[in-house]
């Protein structure tokens, strides 16, 4: 095995540290739009199917963000495209919480820092190197090593 490819394959501090953050914010995200979904009992009727899509839709991209962090986790170019867009999907979907509802504002706020740091750990300079492709032959070759 060759030092380019070890350093290639050895996941950076700071992708593990987005990696359980990936898992503690999917999982947040997950009882965060529970607690919306829930919460649609106590507003008004008009907004009762508003506050159910927005929970309904938290939890959603709350699990799907839980679905890519392994791949994160194994350095997968593809993963860490999926993460982004699901992170940008709830980042939209947190703003729309923060601007309708009054009781998860914190909470939202705190998820969407988290959201910010994943994503600077995945996509700066020393995480990015991880997710660089490995031609298949060196891959196959590490594999047997």
């Amino acid at each position: 095995m060759t030092a380019a490819l070890a350093s290639a394959r050895h996941r950076p501090a700071l992708v593990t540290i987005a990696v359980v953050l990936i898992y503690v914010g999917g999982v947040s995200s997950t009882a965060l739009g529970t607690l919306i979904l829930l919460s649609r009992y106590q507003v008004e009727s008009a907004d009762v199917l508003p506050v159910s899509l927005l929970g309904a839709a938290v939890i959603l991209f709350g699990l799907l963000t839980i679905a890519v962090a392994s791949g994160v986790a194994r350095g997968r170019r593809l993963a860490r495209l999926l993460l982004t867009i699901y992170i940008a999907v709830q980042f939209a979907l947190h703003i729309v919480t923060i601007v309708s509802t009054e009781a998860w504002d914190a909470s939202a706020v705190a998820e969407m820092i988290a959201d910010t740091f994943i994503l600077i750990a995945v996509w700066a300079p020393p995480g990015s190197r991880y997710f660089r492709r490995i031609p298949a032959d060196q891959d196959a070759g590490a594999a047997t090593a």
